[in-house]
């Protein structure tokens, strides 16, 4: 099984994904592809997503029993840690002036 999530994505590229997947919620893609598929849609989104963002998480056999990867300007960013992948936050910054909450 795989999940891709959008924000802000081109109404192009949600079409598109729209052809491979199941769109469940707004912006949020299900289904259960091959790799090969896996890999030429995640190559669509990296090609197509401008200033959106996106994650890509899909079942594989590791420790916690899937796997992800992320794309564009996000909070979240992924880490590994002792052989997990994990979620690490970049703090806030202040519209402002810059500084960081």
């Amino acid at each position: 099984m795989l999940v891709i999530v959008v924000e802000n994505a081109p109404p192009r590229l949600r079409g598109r994904l729209g052809v491979w997947l199941v769109e469940i919620r707004a912006g949020v893609y299900v289904g259960d592809l091959s790799t090969k598929v896996r890999e030429m849609l995640w190559l669509q989104v990296e090609q197509g997503i401008e200033e959106g963002n996106a994650i890509l998480t899909w079942s594989t056999n590791t420790e916690s029993g899937f796997d992800f990867m992320t794309l564009g300007k996000n909070r979240r960013l992924p880490v590994e840690y002792d052989g997990l992948k994990l979620v690490s936050f970049h703090p806030l910054e202040n519209q402002e002036d810059g500084s960081v909450l």
